[in-house]
């Protein structure tokens, strides 16, 4: 199949005991336009010199400090030369083969900006043990008041949006990829598809979703990107979105947005 090149980034921090997977998993996608990037924040474990292990298979390599995720992700981005542009983190996998054929199927094939669609939380050690379902697939973008947001590792959108609207704010520790779709999405009304399949397997244990800290400063952050956007909200709003996790954890319904 030929169609646009898909530039992937993934970001590094001492990764060394799952970026194998992750690397085997760009590398077996079915998809040939892919332009593969890593930026390593200067690991001081075995993920420098198990990236090294693959050569040229991987297109662009970079390990030098950064100013934290979302920097290492902007420069990954801006390094990109592919049309279209997304993100695989060091610790998730592709969900199968064929997830960067179906996306660039998509964008050859529809006038779009941007699409989104699931992912899953796995077991960080039974990697086959599915531990939640986020599913994209009710998300409005009247939601984004509430502090919902499509799965950002299924996010791929055009490189030119990111030229035209900006990149990840590196001053957000957590929520700059919640801040980044509502700006795309909602403010500036980039055109998008969701594609209902799961993108990626995620290993639990997330910035996001670590500790009782991470989600106040992830709340926090969040009525910070409503309120700069001029999106009207509270917490009252924002925190509301726990009694869905709620039944979730109940096995009662998937994690829908």
């Amino acid at each position: 199949m030929t169609g646009p090149i898909i530039s992937i980034i993934t970001v590094t921090y001492n990764s060394g005991k799952t970026i194998t997977d992750t690397i085997q998993s760009v590398l077996s996608q079915r998809y040939p336009n892919i332009e593969y990037i890593i930026i390593d924040g200067v690991s001081d474990d075995a993920t420098d010199t198990i990236i090294r292990s693959f050569g040229d298979k991987i297109d662009k390599y970079i390990s030098e400090p950064d100013k934290g995720m979302y920097d290492a992700i902007n420069k990954g981005f801006r390094l990109a030369s592919g049309k279209v542009v997304g993100i695989l983190n060091s610790d998730d996998v592709f969900y199968d083969n064929y997830v960067i054929e179906k996306v660039a199927e998509s964008f050859s094939k529809n006038d779009i900006d941007a699409l989104f669609g699931d992912a899953i939380f796995v077991d960080p050690v039974k990697t086959t043990r599915i531990v939640r379902y986020y599913s994209s697939k009710n998300f409005k973008l009247s939601k984004f008041r509430f502090g919902y947001m499509p799965a950002h590792t299924s996010f791929y959108a055009k490189k030119e949006l990111f030229e035209k609207y900006g990149y990840y704010k590196t001053d957000y520790k957590i929520a700059a990829d919640f801040e980044l779709m509502l700006r795309f999405l909602l403010i500036n009304k980039v055109s998008y598809k969701y594609l209902e399949f799961p993108f990626v397997s995620m290993r639990m244990g997330g910035i996001s979703n670590r500790s009782l800290k991470s989600k106040l400063v992830l709340n926090k952050e969040i009525a910070r990107a409503c309120n700069e956007n001029e999106i009207k909200t509270n917490y009252l709003y924002i925190y509301s979105k726990y009694f869905l996790k709620v039944f979730e954890f109940l096995g009662k319904l998937k994690y829908s947005f």
